[in-house]
């Protein structure tokens, strides 16, 4: 290990100990000579020579200690070569860890997870792709270290090309047993709330057998239909709002965070984004369109909901096709057989940053002033320098 200063001229800095100094040497408990007048007729001695003399000397000590730290504060000190060189092993989430352990008595053995949690900690669901996590922990790993990586035999969300790193990889293939009926969760059917103007009562009969038909045969769903003066649930995510005129703030306001609004035909929104068609008829005309609003989506129907209007509300394809413009498209899943991805050699090097002193310093500095603090009042002091 090597130390180092970004900023080296600071160290110039080094020149105010001197004030420590002088001022003890101004401040120093002085003797005051006393003159008496039967002494004044004997012959006068020659004075003997004084020598510095530093009261407080712990004080004096303490203070240059402190202006030192904040010199070297100032210079930004950093630490090379003060990482661990000791084999890596890091693991896919999703596969048993116990393989990974038996590696080295001296390995690290980590999650392959953002952040590189330890083994013993939960890796939490992530989506993130294993490409970028190997090439971000090869950069922040020293040239030396040897890197196991344990992977399932399929590998989801890959990139396009072959993972290129700068070192070999030993790379451990685990086989995975298919989930059980236990461990598969069904996907929830979405949920839809409607409110409507009591002009518009009629249309909502159309929404609401749609997202009935969302939902499992004999789940007993209901689904939440009421006028535009009934608040909101705190756990809706998608809101149908068959309503001519504007758009009130709350509703706005709560599709910014993340909702997703589904509008009529006539009502109007001031800051309307620049539509996208969703769905589209026969001809090619847009009958939903949408774009993103804040956090979340709105949408809107291009159409009065009767079926004079708008024929395929009578359609059996209608809620599927009403359900595929509220949800957004998902990401084809990229997937690859673990085998033909182990990585290649030959990718870039970076060097290793080195480990920022400066917050140690700092609370360092603020102990030592705290000390300083503590012998300037104590009470066992006689002067105060």
């Amino acid at each position: 290990m090597s130390l180092a200063f970004l900023i080296p001229a600071a160290l110039a800095a080094l020149a105010a100990l001197l004030l420590p100094l002088l001022i003890h040497l101004a401040r120093r408990s002085e003797q005051r000579p006393t003159a008496f007048a039967a002494l004044r007729w004997l012959r006068q001695k020659p004075k003997p020579r004084h020598r510095i003399r530093f009261d407080e000397w712990p004080l004096l000590i303490v203070r240059l200690l402190l202006i030192a730290l904040m010199a070297l504060l100032l210079a930004r000190p950093v630490l090379h070569g003060g990482e661990a060189h000791t084999p890596y092993v890091a693991v896919a989430p999703g596969i048993d860890p116990a393989p990974a352990r038996g590696v080295s008595a001296r390995a690290r053995v980590h999650w392959l997870a953002p952040g590189f949690p330890s083994i013993d900690a939960a890796p939490g669901m992530t989506n993130a792709s294993l490409a970028s996590l190997l090439r971000e922990l090869d950069a922040t790993l020293p040239d030396d270290v040897k890197l196991t990586v344990f992977v399932p035999q399929r590998i989801d969300h890959a990139d396009g090309r072959r993972i290129a790193l700068s070192r070999e990889v030993d790379w451990r293939i685990v086989p995975v047993a298919p989930p059980t009926d236990a461990m598969r969760k069904a996907v929830p059917p979405p949920a839809m709330v409607v409110r409507h103007a009591t002009e518009r009562a009629a249309a909502t009969r159309y929404l609401r057998a749609a997202a009935l038909a969302w939902q499992p045969p004999d789940s007993g769903a209901k689904v939440d239909v009421a006028s535009i003066e009934q608040p909101l649930s705190p756990n809706t995510k998608r809101l149908a709002w068959i309503s001519a005129g504007s758009v009130p703030g709350n509703i706005r306001e709560w599709a910014r965070s993340g909702g997703t609004l589904l509008l009529d035909v006539d009502a109007k929104i001031e800051d309307a984004p620049a539509w996208t068609p969703l769905w589209r008829d026969e001809a090619g005309d847009a009958l939903v369109e949408g774009a993103a609003y804040g956090r979340g989506r709105v949408l809107r129907f291009t159409r009065s909901l009767a079926p004079q209007a708008m024929p395929q509300l009578l359609d059996p394809t209608f809620p599927q096709q009403l359900r595929a413009a509220l949800e957004p498209p998902a990401a084809a899943p990229s997937r690859v057989a673990a085998a033909e991805y182990k990585p290649l050699t030959g990718g870039p090097t970076f060097a290793i940053a080195p480990r920022d002193l400066q917050p140690w310093l700092a609370l360092l500095i603020a102990l030592v002033f705290l000390l300083e603090r503590w012998l300037a009042t104590s009470s066992r002091r006689a002067v105060a320098p």
